[in-house]
Formats: C-alpha cells, structure tokens, sequence
C-alpha cells in the first residue's frame, strides 16, 4: 500500500517535536546548573528538623510504641539500613533509573516523556527525578502552574548540590505518602504489613513503591483492586530491569493485597508515655524494657483481670537487680479500659504497702542484735501506748520463733520489733533505698508504718526490695538508656548489713513455692492493706526483683482479696515468664553458716524488747473490745430480716455514750458500755463512739 505523504509529514513532525524538546530540555538543564538560581531558594531541612513521630523503643532498640508527629501524621524516623535493600532496587527501576548519574532532573527522561506523549497523544510516564519528587513533598505545595514546576526544579537541583543521594533517598524515605495520614515506609510497612520494613517480600517492596504514586486511589484497604494492578506493573518492570527473576515477580503477583490495617505496636504505654512527655521534642526514645518480656507480661495481665471483677486492676514491674534496668512494667490490664481506669500507672501509684516492710523491720532487728531467726517471741494481745494491734486472722500464735513470725506475718511481733529499733530507724533506711515514703504532714512516723500506715508506690517497693536482695546495697532502678532516673540511691550507705539481708532473705526463701519444681526458691513477701484495699507480692531471686500489686485504682476496699490469694499467683507466673530456670540467691558466708549452725544465746534465746512504762489504765480511756478493727463478721441471712444485732462492747470513757455508723447519728445516747445495732445492709461499716467528754474510739469492719 502507498504511504500518503501526509503520513510521512506527521511522523517526521512528531520526531523532529520530541528531538527539539529533548535538546531544549537538555539545554535548559545546563543553563540551570551554571545559573545556580537555586541560591535564593530557602536552605534545605536536615533530617532532624523535620516534623517525625516520637518513637519509643526497647533495650534491643525495638519499637515498644509510636506517636503521631506535630501535625497528625504517622512518620516514623527510620534509617537507610533499617530497610530491606530490595525496596530501593525495586524504587529506582521504577522511578529513576538514572539516579545515581543526573544532578536532580534527568534530560533522557524527560525527553522519554515527551516522545511518548507525542506517540500517543496523551500523558504515559513523567520526567519526574526522585530527586524532584523530593522537593514537592519537602514544599508541600501544589506544582500545576509553571512557576511551580520551575522552582520545583530548581529544588532538586540545590538537593543534588547540598545533599548526598544517601540523604535524598533518606528524604523520601520519611516523607513518602502512603494513604491517609501514613507517611514514610516504616509507618507504611506497620501498618499494610505489621512489620518493620528491613526484611520485605518482593510483594511488599513493590506495593510500597507503588502507593506513593496515587496514595489514596489505591490504598489496600480500600481499593485493593486498584492496589494490586499497581503492584503487579512495579514487578513487571522490576522483572524488566533485572532487579527480580520472571519467576520471583510472577510468584509475587500471585500473592493476594491484604487489606487489613494494622494497629501501630503500643508496648508499655505507661512507661512510653512519661518517657515522650519528659521530652517531647525527642524523635527517639530508648528504654530498658525487654519487649517480649513486656508483651508476654501484658498478655498475662488481661488474662488476669478478664476473671476480675471489672473495676479491679493489676500492676506488674520487673527488674534486673543487678544493673537497676526495669525490664517489665505493665500499669494497668488495659490503657484504654475506663472501667479499671487504665490510663492510671499504678506502678507509680502512693498506696499502703500493707505488710510488705516487715522483713525490713526484722532485718533491723538482726543488725541491731536484738534477736536471730531462731529467737523467740509472744505472739499475743498488746497495748503500746494505746495503740492495740492485731493480728490479720484475729488469733494469736503464742510463743514463736522470730523467723516463724515474719514467715507468718504476724501482726504484734512486727510492732514489737519495730518499738524496739525505732520507727524513725526503719523510714531512714527506706530514704538509704533511694525511696521517699509519703507520712503524714506534722506527724512523726509511727508503730503503724509496721502495718502499711505510710505511702508508696509499687515502684519503691521493687527499688527497695532490689536493695534486700542485693544483700543490702542500695540501686536505683531506671527505666532509660539514658540519665533519666532523677534523684536515686545514696549508694554509700547500706539499707541493711549483708548479714541482716541474707537472713531475712533465707527466712523468705521458706515460703511455700507455687508451681515451682526449681532446685532453687525465690523470695518472696505478700502484703494486704487495711480494708482490703490493697494486695501486694513482691519477690526476687539471685538477677530478678518481681513485684505484683492488686486492687481498684480508686482505693475502694475489694471484699476478701488479700495478697496471698490475689497477687502470689501472679508472682509466680512471671517467675516462670523469665525463663525455665532461676538464678540462686547467694549462698551464705562462712562467718553466717557458723552462726546459724549453733544454738542461739542464751542471752537472745527471746528477743530483746524494751520494757514500756505503764500506760493509763484501759478503764480510763475510751476504746472499742469488740469487735476488734478490721473484722470480717458472718451476720447469716437473719441480719436482713433484722433477728440478728451486731453488739459492739467499748470501756473507758465517761457517759453518756453516743454513736455514729458511717458518718450519721444514731440518735442513742446511753450509760451502757455496749452498742446493740440492728445492720440495714451488708458490707463495709464504720462504728464509732463518742463518750460526754469528747472522746472517741472506732472501728471499720466487714458484714456478711
């Protein structure tokens, strides 16, 4: 067939157009580099001045939690080596195969482009560099009119002239977007893949080259027909430029888009959380968390708490005694569980600490000589000035050993102990601990810190603890890689002798063992607080310092929940969390096994307690006999339809007697020494008495 010679005409046309655009372009580029009239340009943003994400990670600088930046987006600070080398190949086949040859704009490229437009009559591929595509997302600016594209292009020049491609490639990197508020691969490969992107599927590394080019249109989520039309061409030309066999890109578009967006890790929240706030402006936030340890810790939590009454919460805090690096510290259950108010850290939380000093109190008592394990004591009823402790069970054990009374957390041996070392003394060593118990203002510390009467948190308990299973030295736990831990431990003064500390410790050590089929125990103290308001264990080996608390985040008694049945379970199961064997406490020396191996002394045979001064006789002071504080009384079925009276007996006091039960008037006033009242309802109660002169006396206990 002949060809028309108009024909010829528009094909000589079309190639002389694309010729002169390729030369006017290469031209235009050359005058550009000698102009430099990117100089007046704005300098270009480092790397740090970017608006990123604040990342938090572990000890293995691995990602514990994320925040999104200033401007609500996702982006992730990441690093060129973090990325699987496959992503790059993949995005310079695709987008600039001349990367490494243009200085930010590319002629042959552009020249490319205007062939194929001319060839069939629309727009095919852009001329676009990487480096220009750079420059638009640093402008954030749209760059449809002339003067747009020009500056654009001026920008890509002064990246090519002040930055290395290592940078430019960094850049786009972190700036990329990747649909919705997703910019950067790392946040990109969170969320499509669940994963950090340093090992990438050639499925995965094509699907991240392909989004930035229409982020929105093809977004896995929503459009994954449109994701993995886009995909597959990234493999096609990865296929043809050799970066991916023909059977590797193939096998790859056989995979399916996964369309589920995952939830960005939130590992340690709590901890996370303080440590972004501390300093905001910190891109990068490293801890001594251990995120496996931390996620099978969190795991177990929920677990916990799913069998709880709703309002009830836990806390968890795990620590390396040996270098002070909390490895574990689990809040609460849930962060956002309202109903546990989980966005409280009861780690941090000021709570009594119920009986959990009490083997300090008898670590005093060695060190000062006032008794040994083997020693004895009086378990029974006594009254040190007025103040009338009693023990948990409301019976009394007599005649005991002092290592069977700290075994048993006796009540009234603690508080005679603590009489005969000083309360001051026992508050003094806390401060030795790097601690600072919360007392009452104006009031100097009394016998009753023996029995949880001070603040702390579940944090001091463990520094404290640390100290007792370091045979006495003091350390400073800290939750950072770098010096955040403010104010710490003296380090200079012992909280007790290395010999006081290994006894208390081997009497710990005599507890029952839960699931433990070790040939070495742990050590361990459970505590309740007064009104079942708070439920404590705490316990350490020869590397690891555990503790567990329990209870509402509002301080509300929970009924029946004491230490031993709420939190020792949970000890345990993190004992086991940390691996199959534990580390030995130290053995004892030899100057202790030849004490410990003969009698006790005669003089020492029972413990050395001060003889108190006669008190004011009992029936001059108003006081409650029964029921005793703190008692939890079976009323049967009969308290409801009122055949059943609660009796409270009280001496002292001048009458007539008046009463008030939780805060109202009971409008009596009698003679008799004794209350008869008729309950309403189950449940806590507060009973007080109020003699004629003003005196009182009071109880809180529990109707059932």
């Amino acid at each position: 067939m002949p060809v028309r010679w108009q024909d010829t005409w528009e094909t000589a046309r079309r190639w002389g157009a694309a010729a002169g655009l390729a030369f006017a372009t290469a031209g235009f580029c050359a005058q550009l580099k000698v102009s430099h009239d990117y100089h007046g340009l704005a300098p270009v943003p480092q790397v740090g001045d970017l608006t990123l994400s604040t990342v938090v990670l572990d000890r293995d600088d691995r990602l514990l939690r994320a925040f999104t930046s200033a401007d609500d987006k996702w982006r992730l600070p990441v690093e060129l080596d973090a990325i699987d080398p496959l992503y790059f190949q993949m995005l310079l086949a695709f987008e600039d195969k001349r990367f490494y040859d243009h200085g930010g704009i590319d002629p042959v490229a552009i020249a490319r482009s205007g062939l194929q437009s001319l060839r069939h009559g629309r727009i095919v591929s852009g001329g676009s560099t990487l480096t220009m595509q750079v420059a638009r997302l640093l402008d954030e600016r749209p760059t449809k009119s002339l003067k747009r594209k020009y500056e654009q292009v001026l920008r890509a020049i002064q990246l090519e002239h002040t930055r290395s491609k290592a940078d430019i490639l960094r850049l786009y990197a972190l700036r990329a977007p990747f649909g919705g508020n997703l910019e950067g691969i790392r946040a990109a490969s969170l969320t499509w893949f669940g994963k950090e992107p340093g090992r990438l599927t050639p499925a995965e590394a094509a699907l991240l080259v392909a989004l930035p080019q229409s982020p929105e249109a093809r977004r896995p989520d929503r459009f994954p027909r449109q994701a993995k039309i886009a995909r597959d061409r990234v493999l096609t030309i990865a296929a043809k430029a050799g970066v991916l066999s023909t059977d590797a890109a193939m096998s790859a578009m056989a995979e399916p888009i996964r369309a589920r967006r995952h939830a960005m890790p939130l590992l340690a929240p709590h901890e996370s959380r303080r440590a972004h706030l501390r300093d905001p402006g910190k891109h990068i936030q490293k801890l001594t968390i251990d995120r496996d340890l931390q996620a099978a810790l969190e795991s177990l939590a929920r677990r916990k708490a799913a069998v709880l009454p709703r309002p009830v919460s836990l806390a968890i805090l795990v620590a390396d005694h040996q270098t002070g690096e909390i490895l574990a510290s689990v809040g609460s259950p849930d962060l956002l569980d309202t109903a546990r108010e989980g966005h409280v850290d009861m780690t941090r939380a000021i709570r009594s600490p119920g009986s959990t000093l009490k083997p300090f109190i008898y670590g005093l008592a060695f060190e000062e000589g006032i008794g040994l394990p083997d020693s004895f004591i009086v378990d029974r009823a006594t009254d040190i000035a007025g103040y009338q402790p009693t023990n948990f069970d409301r019976s009394y054990q007599g005649t005991v050993t002092l290592r069977e009374a700290l075994q048993l957390s006796l009540n009234t041996p603690a508080v005679k102990l603590l009489e005969a070392v000083g309360p001051a003394r026992l508050i003094a060593r806390l401060r030795r601990a790097g601690v600072q118990p919360t007392l009452e203002k104006g009031i100097a510390p009394g016998l009753a810190i023996s029995l949880g009467g001070l603040g702390l948190s579940l944090k001091d308990l463990t520094q404290v603890y640390a100290a007792l299973a370091r045979e006495g030295e003091p350390v400073t736990l800290t939750v950072c890689r770098a010096d955040c831990s403010g104010a710490g431990a003296n380090g200079a003064l012992p909280v007790l002798s290395r010999k006081a500390a290994w006894m208390v410790s081997d009497i710990l050590q005599g507890l029952p063992q839960l699931r433990s089929a070790e040939a070495f125990h742990i050590a361990y103290k459970t505590g309740t607080a007064y009104g079942y308001r708070d439920a404590w264990a705490i316990g350490f080996d020869g590397r690891h310092v555990v503790a567990v608390w329990s209870g509402r985040a509002d301080g509300t008694p929970v009924p029946g929940q004491t230490g031993a049945s709420a939190a020792v379970p949970i000890l345990f199961e993190v004992f086991q969390s940390l691996g199959p064997a534990l580390t030995p406490l130290p053995a004892a020396a030899p100057e202790l096994l030849g004490v410990l191996s003969r009698d006790v002394p005669a003089p020492l045979r029972f413990a050395r307690l001060p003889e108190r001064r006669s008190a004011t006789p009992a029936t001059h002071r108003l006081h409650i006999s029964y029921p005793p504080d703190g008692a939890e009384l079976e009323l049967g079925a009969s308290a409801q339809s009122g055949t059943q009276p609660l009796v409270v007996k009280f001496k002292g006091g001048v009458g007539p007697f008046s009463f008030l039960v939780n805060g109202k008037p009971l409008g009596l006033k009698q003679a008799d020494r004794q209350l008869v009242w008729q309950p309403d309802a189950t449940g806590f109660a507060d009973v007080t008495v109020l003699d004629a002169k003003g005196d009182s006396a009071g109880i809180t206990v529990l109707l059932r």
